[in-house]
C-alpha cells in the first residue's frame, strides 16, 4: 500500500501493541491479536447484541453464514487450483534447468575428452619431432669432417692457382 507519515505509522503501532504481539522483521510486520477466539467470536455477533460468550453467558458457537462458507469454500477452491498451477509451472521449470543442466555438462564432458585427445595427439607429434631431430643429428655428424675437407681443398686450389699465375 500506501506510505503513511512516520508519526501515524507509529501511532498504528502503538495501537497495535495493546492489542496484540507485534513482530517486525525487516519491511515485513507481524500482528498477533490477545483473546483471537474471543474476536472471532464478537465478530460473528448481530450488531449491538453481545455474544453469549462475550457476556459470561453458555459457551454455544453462534450460527455460520452458510453463504460466507460458500464464499470461503469457493475462494479455497480457487487458491487450490492456483496452487496446482503454480506447482506445474515449478515442475516445469525445473524440468527445463535439469535438461539445461545435463546439456552442459554434456558439452563440459566432450570438451575435457576432446581436450585429451588434442594433449595426447601433440605429445605423440613432440616425440616424434624428437625423433626426427636426433636423425637428424645423427646424419649430420659427417658434415664437420666434409667440412674441413672442403677448406682444404679449396687452399689447395687457390695454391695452385697461384702457381699456375
Amino acid at each position: 500500500g500506501r506510505q503513511l507519515p512516520e508519526g501515524r505509522r507509529a501511532t498504528l503501532a502503538s495501537a497495535l501493541e495493546l492489542e496484540g504481539t507485534v513482530l517486525r522483521e525487516g519491511r515485513l510486520t507481524q500482528f498477533v491479536a490477545n483473546n483471537l477466539e474471543r474476536r472471532i467470536r464478537l465478530s460473528g455477533a448481530p450488531r449491538g447484541e453481545p455474544p453469549a460468550a462475550a457476556t459470561g453467558g453458555g459457551g454455544s458457537i453462534p450460527a455460520i453464514d452458510p453463504g460466507a462458507l460458500q464464499d470461503v469454500v469457493a475462494l479455497a477452491g480457487q487458491v487450490a487450483a492456483q496452487v496446482d498451477e503454480l506447482l506445474r509451472n515449478v515442475h516445469c521449470g525445473l524440468q527445463a534447468l535439469t535438461a539445461l543442466s545435463v546439456g552442459c555438462i554434456q558439452t563440459y564432458r566432450d570438451g575435457v575428452e576432446s581436450l585429451g585427445e588434442a594433449a595426447d595427439l601433440s605429445i605423440r607429434a613432440m616425440y616424434a619431432l624428437v625423433a626426427r631431430c636426433e636423425e637428424l643429428d645423427r646424419a649430420m655428424q659427417p658434415v664437420p669432417a666434409l667440412a674441413k675437407r672442403i677448406r682444404d681443398m679449396k687452399g689447395t686450389l687457390e695454391r695452385l692457382e697461384g702457381l699456375c699465375k
